[in-house]
């Protein structure tokens, strides 16, 4: 498995990072692997919901379907399947004074079958774009 974590503050308020981040087709403002993501279930956010994902890390695009598994005030789960992999991310949201929010974002992929020989290249893949994710979602939520 493959895991990298990260925790960092930005200048909004929880509320607004829980109602944000909550919409997973709000990835691709924040997440550098993701090209697309379509909610493939009908109504509003809850628990359940699904959306297709297509990402693209190192010249390979990947589709996924994430299902949104957790969805607290202060911690959003969403967990990811495809025949070669299962993923999830998973952001605790914690106030962090003066209106901001300290974020805790844990990304884990597990590759199966063969694909699990791809797991230390995953690995330094991950450590390289969780700075840029920190980047991106700082401004995407800062930008609200």
């Amino acid at each position: 498995m493959v895991e990298v974590s990260r925790t960092f503050t930005v200048a909004k308020d929880r509320a607004a990072v829980a109602a944000y981040l909550r919409d997973f087709t709000n990835a691709t403002q924040w997440d550098p692997g993701s090209q697309d993501n379509v909610q493939t279930t009908p109504g509003p956010v809850a628990v359940g919901t699904v959306w297709h994902n297509t990402s693209k890390l190192v010249g390979v695009t990947t589709e996924l379907d994430y299902t949104l598994v957790r969805d607290d005030p202060d911690h959003l789960r969403f967990e990811g399947v495809n025949k070669t992999a299962t993923s999830s991310d998973d952001l605790a949201l914690a106030d962090a004074g003066n209106g901001g929010t300290q974020i805790t974002y844990r990304a884990n992929v597990s590759l199966n079958g063969a694909a699990k020989l791809g797991e230390p290249i995953m690995w330094l893949v991950f450590q390289k774009i969780a700075g840029e994710t920190v980047r991106s979602m700082t401004s995407a939520l800062e930008a609200l």
